[in-house]
């Protein structure tokens, strides 16, 4: 985990990380917070925006920008009240808890936070080369599919047995790389959680399913997780 010897500041802000990071790269990354927040578009997307950058001596990464939704967002766009550790941090210190117990998810940089009270935070993670989202694939190649629904399973089943709760998993934050290898991502503010196998399962069942349903894609996914996890619990 994190240690506070690998917390650093650099011009206005502050930066952790597991990683030596050298003043240059530093100097890149911070460059890289100050880019303004781009709109997304529709589809199965969280509320975050993304900045894609290749940093000398580590390769390409994703810095994620946090931002809000719903209404707050036209006052408060980017701007989080700090209590305790930030949004970028709590992200980060749950992807190495989920690498540590097998689960396959991006691996995480850096996290950074510029402000006192009231911050903006950005998390950094390495890319996953040649992806596709699995509610892509889903509908493009039901074979392709079928193949790596087993291995999605199991990493979510990992997650349920360590009580790791992903508050938002569904098709559009599971990556599919080009040798059918999935990253689970997205993981703001995924937290450990005290429900049973029971009550876990069904609540990655019940979002996944709303998601598959809200944007009309195969019920085969529904149907193949339910099975898959209900079999497991």
């Amino acid at each position: 985990m994190v240690s506070e010897r690998s917390t650093q500041k650099y011009a206005s802000f502050t930066v952790g990380s597991t990683l030596e990071l050298t003043n240059q790269q530093l100097k890149c990354l911070t460059r890289l917070f100050r880019i303004p927040v781009k709109t997304l578009g529709p589809g199965l997307i969280g509320r975050s925006s993304v900045t894609i950058s290749h940093l000398k001596g580590i390769g390409f990464v994703v810095v994620k920008h946090y931002t809000r939704g719903g209404f707050i967002r036209y006052f408060l766009k980017q701007r989080y009240l700090r209590w305790g550790r930030t949004r970028g941090e709590t992200e980060f210190k749950i992807l190495q808890k989920a690498r540590q117990i097998g689960v396959s998810v991006p691996e995480p940089i850096a996290y950074a936070f510029k402000g006192g009270l009231f911050y903006k935070g950005w998390l950094v993670s390495r890319k996953i080369e040649e992806q596709q989202t699995l509610a892509k694939i889903a509908c493009d190649n039901e074979g392709r599919t079928d193949t790596v629904m087993e291995n999605i399973i199991e990493q979510i089943a990992i997650l349920i047995d360590h009580r790791i709760l992903h508050v938002d998993l569904h098709p559009g934050n599971i990556l599919i790389d080009h040798a059918n290898r999935v990253f689970l991502i997205d993981f703001d503010k995924a937290r450990i959680t005290h429900k049973n196998r029971k009550m876990l399962t069904e609540r990655y069942i019940n979002r996944w399913r709303r998601a598959v349903i809200k944007h009309q894609l195969p019920q085969m996914l529904i149907e193949t997780l339910d099975a898959g996890l209900s079999n497991r619990h």
